[in-house]
């Protein structure tokens, strides 16, 4: 793990002092003509340890649960026996005991894609803000709500408001299904299908109906496999988007993480996002940045409900044995997650690291869509979308964060730096603001359209089977002007490509404690902190100055004379008492 410190040349001269006091205490220590103090009896906490998480001395570790994991057997319930003709019918069945169970969705930005940003208090959200995956929500609603908690009309195609719709429109199967059979057709607004879909049409490809009956008989608590049928798709597909969210979470060894594995402590996600009348506690727009002030109960109301932090159980100063000491130091400055993922996309599962839809459009000899795939049957170009790059076991990059982000909402002007890049979000944080930590980050790199003369990215309209869709005709035009129109939006009727970055935090993938970062990962040149600014990195190439290191080589090197003389002249009296006349030793 590395040590930082945020005080630069002072900070420097203290460490060599330190240095210097070793070297002393190191080379007087055999001449000292003192006892040997007594060994000091471990702690209370410390000598319970076999009853306690090993992860933190003060907190009992209760053991799980065995046996039913309900009270109740769904299979027996009369309103449950079906047949359902779709899934607002099952709805209704759960709500005639589930009463409140709507309401309590309606209100959470599972079901409203928006959030209140945290500095400027705008609406940000899923609906308002722009990405550089698939780009925008608007004109995409048929496909974007297969990763909806509810349902639409799929028939008319026509998007209804989510605040405008009954609460039979709300999806508890897709967090509660426990058979792992329970699908939402693409392009059917959420809905899950009843009866035989070709899709695409005219591909002579089915998707058959489910039984929304047996489903709904056999529901329970949500498991990794049921939130990552959004959340491991994110972007368009398996860990596109994340990086540290793919599906090979759903059961996990130890190695890859220590949290989820399988075969250690099974964490299912609401053990870390721990829930409340259906409002799950942590959120990329809320990110509990640096909590402080040791363990709290997980699910207690920090910092705005998100209590999803490593600090919610492993407290601030987590580490113990002989390095205990330094290695709690790091915590005030660096996030857990900064030493303890020391790659994402370590699964097997890449990640997207570059979408370039400038690339787009290109036709094979079929004149169909172009399709290229790598090695693993990966796709790295499809004339839908662009030229993509993958990574695995990718190394994040690292910034000071303080939980603060700022999203840039469709329709917002944007000037693209002196690289000629739009950030389409920034993470706040500074050295020097007192509520950061130095965090590991995917950045996310896209090529996507943008408009010249009104100055900002281009909503599009991408999914569906109209003639403006571009995954149907591949017509930038058409798309474009598809995409603004249900946006709202004015359009110049100019685009042009342009670079774009987003940036998206690490927080999963937990590796085992012996496969953290070491000390030199960092306290070296070109380490991982190497491009971090306002802390000084013992063994970092920009922070050798050589007045500071001659300086504090010399203070070194006289400490040590010093303790040499001192030695020497002790030594050389003690002889001249032994060897002296009438003395006892003569």
């Amino acid at each position: 793990m590395p040590f930082t410190h945020r005080f630069a040349p002072a900070a420097r001269f203290g460490f060599w002092l330190r240095l210097a006091a070793l070297c002393a205490v190191a080379t007087s220590a055999p001449l000292a003509l003192a006892n040997p103090a007594a060994s000091i009896p471990p702690s209370a906490p410390q000598s319970a340890m076999a009853e306690v998480d090993i992860h933190s001395p003060y907190r009992v570790v209760p053991k799980m649960p065995t046996g039913t994991k309900t009270t109740a057997d769904h299979s027996k319930f009369k309103e449950l026996q079906g047949p359902f003709k779709n899934g607002s019918e099952v709805t209704a069945a759960c709500l005639s005991c589930h009463t409140e169970a709507a309401k309590q969705i309606k209100g959470t930005i599972h079901w409203k894609w928006e959030e209140v940003e945290q500095d400027s208090k705008r609406i940000v959200g899923k609906n308002k803000v722009m990405n550089n995956f698939c780009v925008s929500t608007p004109s995409n609603q048929q496909f974007c709500t297969g990763c909806h908690v509810g349902y639409g009309d799929a028939k008319s195609g026509e998007f209804v408001a989510f605040s405008k719709r009954p609460d039979t429109d709300v999806d508890c199967l897709v967090c509660h299904d426990q058979t792992g059979k329970y699908v939402k057709a693409p392009y059917q607004s959420g809905n899950p299908p009843t009866t035989r879909i070709e899709m695409p049409p005219g591909s002579g490809k089915f998707i058959e109906p489910i039984d929304l009956a047996l489903i709904a008989q056999h529901v329970g608590a949500p498991s990794r496999a049921n939130c990552g049928t959004c959340h491991f798709n994110g972007g368009g597909g398996d860990g596109v988007k994340h990086g540290d969210l793919d599906s090979s979470l759903i059961n996990p060894p130890k190695s890859l993480d220590v949290h989820m594995a399988k075969d250690g402590l099974n964490f299912q996600c609401q053990t870390c996002h721990a829930t409340g009348g259906h409002e799950v506690s942590g959120s990329h727009y809320k990110l509990d940045a640096k909590h402080e002030g040791g363990q709290y109960v997980r699910g207690s109301q920090h910092n705005m409900g998100s209590a999803a932090s490593c600090q919610s159980c492993h407290g601030d100063t987590p580490h113990k044995g002989n390095l205990a000491q330094d290695l709690n130091m790091h915590t005030r400055n660096i996030a857990c997650q900064t030493c303890h993922i020391p790659e994402f996309a370590r699964g097997g599962v890449p990640t997207k690291m570059e979408w370039d839809y400038s690339k787009a459009g290109q036709r094979g000899p079929d004149g169909k869509p172009l399709v290229i795939k790598d090695e693993h049957g990966h796709p790295t170009y499809l004339g839908i979308k662009g030229q993509f790059k993958l990574g695995e076991n990718v190394v994040p990059d690292y910034t000071w964060f303080n939980g603060a982000v700022k999203w840039m909402n469709i329709g917002e002007k944007v000037t693209p730096n002196k690289d000629g890049v739009v950030a389409i979000n920034q993470y706040g944080g500074s050295a020097t603001d007192g509520k950061s930590r130095i965090w590991p980050v995917k950045t996310m790199k896209g090529t996507q359209p943008y408009d010249p003369e009104m100055h900002r990215l281009l909503a599009i309209h991408n999914a569906g089977f109209d003639d403006a869709a571009y995954w149907h005709t591949m017509d930038w035009q058409k798309s474009i002007a598809a995409g603004m129109k249900e946006a709202g939006l004015e359009w110049s009727g100019k685009y042009e490509f342009v670079k774009t970055t987003t940036t998206w935090p690490i927080t999963h993938m937990v590796a085992p404690k012996d496969k953290a970062l070491s000390c030199a990962q960092c306290h070296s040149n070109n380490g991982r902190l190497e491009k971090i600014d306002g802390i000084y990195v013992p063994g970092r190439g920009k922070d050798h100055q050589n007045w500071i290191e001659t300086i504090g080589l010399g203070v070194a090197g006289l400490s040590l004379a010093g303790v040499m003389v001192h030695g020497g002249i002790r030594s050389f009296l003690w002889l001249r008492r032994r060897n002296k006349p009438g003395s006892k030793s003569h």
